[in-house]
């Protein structure tokens, strides 16, 4: 499957790249630490086409990382990024002092909170900036959670705040928050949910009305509007679904692999074709003429009464 349509994994939950530019790569993101946090924001950094790849202590432990990053060591993951988010408490900073020469030049993202305030003297930016003093450090992304990053745009604070001495890294990291905390990217990916579930709910109600014990219980009012209204409802929940999902990627050359187009424009083909044709019978002059034909009137029959 192509990659932008390419199921990210953590665990037991699945994240879909949205991004309509996700073959066009930007920078290469590392991250060092693979808790919680560090994994969220490394899927939505590839949700946002970034190549994202994962310093560890132990590169060979990666089941819950997205298969789509890379994992390797500190120093190695190090050499290949300029940006580094440090994605792990004041506590473990200790690693970065064998790592000077490494990151000499990088810029580092301190993204840590203390437990309590003022519970050192002075505030982790500033102490990793006395850890490694080669690399320019920034604070940022502190104030969003976790959730936020893995559910969007709910119920969550998204605002972040970048505070830096060196100008030029913290421009830089301002940049790479727009990308990430992408509103449009945020609103299209929610309706695309929504979109699916509604219509998997109203498919299921109509799947459990053509059950004969159900049907047999309703009028044949309650069941035509069950199977004609819900049904072109359902129709157009699951059409909208899909071009949500595919958006303006038609108009992407690269997508169309073999001269062919992506799958999903395939699916889409009799369900447009079924609702251009439900508007036109929709038409008044249409609807009245379909409503008396089906009420028995003849055309040749009307004609004669006319004569007369």
């Amino acid at each position: 499957m192509e990659n932008i349509s390419q199921v990210q994994k953590m665990g037991t939950n699945v994240m879909i790249p949205l991004c309509s530019d996700f073959t066009d790569k930007h920078d290469s993101i590392c991250i060092f630490g693979t808790g919680d946090f560090g994994r969220s924001i490394g899927f939505k950094m590839l949700q946002s086409g970034y190549s994202v790849i994962f310093g560890s202590r132990n590169p060979g432990d990666a089941s819950l990382l997205p298969r789509a990053a890379e994992v390797l060591s500190h120093a190695e993951a190090a050499q290949k990024c300029s940006v580094i988010i440090v994605a792990v408490q004041r506590e473990h900073y200790g690693f970065l002092k064998e790592l000077t020469d490494v990151l000499r030049g990088k810029i580092l993202v301190d993204v840590s909170n203390n437990l309590k305030i003022n519970q050192y003297p002075d505030s982790n930016a500033e102490y990793l900036a006395h850890i490694v003093p080669t690399a320019s450090v920034v604070k940022a992304f502190n104030t969003v959670s976790a959730w936020a990053l893995q559910s969007g745009n709910l119920d969550a604070n998204r605002q972040v705040f970048v505070c830096s001495d060196d100008n030029k890294a913290k421009e830089q990291i301002k940049q790479n928050r727009t990308r990430i905390l992408d509103k449009p990217l945020t609103w299209r990916s929610d309706t695309y949910l929504a979109l699916g579930i509604l219509g998997f709910f109203f498919y299921i109600v109509l799947g459990i009305t053509s059950l004969p014990s159900v049907s047999n219980t309703v009028n044949w009012r309650e069941f035509r509007f069950v199977q004609s209204k819900l049904g072109y409802l359902t129709l157009v929940l699951c059409t909208g679904h899909a071009m949500v999902f595919g958006w303006d990627r038609f108009l992407i050359l690269a997508r169309y692999r073999w001269y062919m187009p992506p799958v999903y424009m395939f699916s889409l083909v009799i369900p447009c074709i079924v609702l251009i044709l439900k508007l036109i019978l929709i038409i008044p002059c249409i609807d009245n003429r379909i409503a008396k034909i089906r009420q028995g009137w003849e055309k040749s029959t009307s004609s004669k009464s006319e004569k007369k």
